[in-house]
């Protein structure tokens, strides 16, 4: 099969059209590259639009400077990645094979063409998503982890650049590829370490500075003005970004670890209308997340808000925890809701080494083959014991009460109760961790008659309790005994949204009254911008 171009039949079914290649030669520049000339490397903005139209390019292993995958663009493809919508960097290098003729348009004149231009939008897209799809399958990208199995410090690299869909490699340490990379880059083979090209090597890696060398934080200038701070990238502030963008609001989403919050955790959700056989929670947000990004929306993570202050000109002050500082003339709280941490002795120091709050393919790697326990009773524990059980040797499902029936949707109690790799054990609580550096067993006692027993596993999965993010609001608002945001009729507001605060808005979990689940939280999130529009516009 020809090579030169196999990304266009494999990716992209409808090329763009006569009158969208007219509108990107009117809006950019022709350029030149000799063969040999590397057009971006990794880490660079992505900064610009690339349409071929004469010669051939290719992608760059950037440890060995050698053709990386088989297929090349020629004439009529385009040049690029999700991350032009985001304004991220590139993740890998990219070459001309030949004299290469190009037409490269900026950033932020691509985006207002794709408004206009829906059809030769949804082209692009659809390519630009296979593209990072593709990466994630074949675990493709600049950034390579030694050691995930062995160091925490790593191993948050890994659960971050997971859950928000950035394309990496993990290596064993010892390895041969560990080795490989390791002489490449000139570094001990035998110690742990993050690596973002050849010439990176992140000394005590944190997802802030991967977040900052692939573009994902981006970087924003000291009280820079907003129509709308969204705080919170789960499903409820993903789809109010999706609105405001739509909307034509100034909008910015502010996440402090990955887009999805808890619900990207979700390994299937089944009862999400559209999707008959099930989407992942990180999957079904990260679509939100392009279109939020396609009408404008920016995001930024990891950043976390500490403070939030009304000015004198009646806008609102959001802090994070660095002290930068950005300005909205609204803000949508969504901050969802997190997992409480059950009193038992030792549990953070296990947290990370056997004690967890998400069940992904990270998580579940660290627990193959392994006796497994998932504490919690509603959907998300369900949800989790469902899809370790594929790789664990069994999984315990431990409730504190009595049955599910409360607490759980019935189609998947119903499996759970049928699934031979799973006992759910009710009235039952875990009393007690054991081990050295890592989790090797727990001790489980019976809320009914206190009896105990140990059992050994190397993996606890907390899902129980939902303890509202709502500490950074600093008093601004009404909240219930609980924390939740109090909205609607009992602050007396007009909109059932609305907060104690005009300008405020509450949407999603950590909303009083809410109904927690992905479908209201997302309508809610979508709903609240009519109302965000009417408060800006006065």
């Amino acid at each position: 099969m020809e090579t030169i171009g196999r990304d266009l039949q494999e990716m992209q079914r409808v090329p763009l059209a006569a009158s969208h290649i007219a509108a990107l030669q009117a809006a950019g520049v022709e350029r030149h590259y000799p063969a040999g000339t590397f057009l971006v490397r990794a880490g660079e903005p992505a900064d610009r639009f690339v349409y071929v139209e004469a010669g051939e390019i290719e992608v760059v292993n950037p440890f060995t400077d050698e053709r990386h995958v088989p297929s090349t663009l020629g004439p009529t493809q385009f040049m690029g990645e999700i991350s032009i919508l985001s304004g991220g960097n590139w993740s890998m290098p990219m070459r001309a094979v030949r004299d290469t003729t190009v037409v490269e348009v900026p950033r932020l004149e691509m985006l207002r063409l794709m408004s206009e231009i829906p059809e030769m939008s949804d082209i692009i897209i659809t390519v630009l998503a296979a593209r990072r799809r593709r990466q994630l399958d074949s675990r493709d990208g600049t950034l390579v982890l030694i050691g995930e199995d062995d160091d925490r410090a790593v191993r948050r690299v890994a659960e971050f650049a997971s859950r928000n869909r950035l394309p990496y490699r993990s290596y064993a340490l010892g390895s041969p590829e560990a080795e490989a990379v390791a002489t490449s880059c000139a570094i001990a083979s035998d110690r742990p370490a993050v690596i973002f090209g050849r010439d990176v090597v992140v000394t005590e890696p944190t997802p802030d500075k991967v977040a900052h060398l692939l573009g994902l934080n981006y970087n924003l200038v000291d009280d820079e003005t907003f129509d709308v701070l969204i705080v919170g990238g789960g499903p409820a502030g993903v789809a109010a970004g999706v609105y405001a963008g739509a909307e034509g609001l100034r909008a910015l989403v502010v996440e402090d670890l990955a887009i999805g919050g808890q619900a990207g955790t979700s390994s299937r959700i089944e009862n999400y209308m559209g999707f008959p056989t099930g989407i992942s929670g990180a999957d079904l947000v990260w679509r939100g997340e392009v279109q939020a990004m396609k009408f404008g929306t920016r995001f930024a993570m990891p950043r976390r808000v500490a403070k939030l202050e009304r000015l004198e000109d009646g806008a609102f002050c959001a802090t994070f925890e660095n002290n930068q500082r950005v300005r909205g003339r609204a803000v949508v709280v969504a901050t969802g809701v997190q997992y409480r941490r059950l009193p038992i002795d030792r549990l953070e120091a296990f947290e990370g080494a056997g004690v967890y709050y998400a069940a992904t393919e990270i998580e579940a790697r660290y627990c193959r083959n392994a006796e497994t326990i998932v504490i919690g009773g509603g959907n998300s524990a369900g949800q989790a014991a469902m899809f370790l059980s594929r790789s664990a040797r069994h999984v315990r499902l431990l409730v504190r009460g009595p049955s599910l029936a409360a607490s759980m949707s019935n189609y998947l109690s119903s499996r759970l109760e049928a699934d031979p790799a799973i006992t759910i054990e009710y009235g039952s609580e875990v009393s007690a961790l054991h081990g050295q550096d890592h989790l090797e067993a727990v001790t489980i006692r019976s809320v009914v008659d206190g009896t105990v027993r140990t059992i050994p596993t190397c993996a606890v999965f907390v899902m129980v309790g939902a303890a509202p993010n709502t500490q950074w609001l600093s008093g601004l608002l009404e909240l219930d005994k609980h924390g939740f945001v109090l909205t609607g009729d009992a602050v007396g507001a007009g909109s059932p949204y609305a907060t104690s605060h005009p300008g405020i808005f509450a949407v999603g979990d950590v909303r009083a009254g809410s109904v927690k689940r992905v479908a209201s939280s997302v309508g809610e999130g979508s709903v609240v911008i009519s109302k965000v529009w009417d408060y800006v516009q006065h």
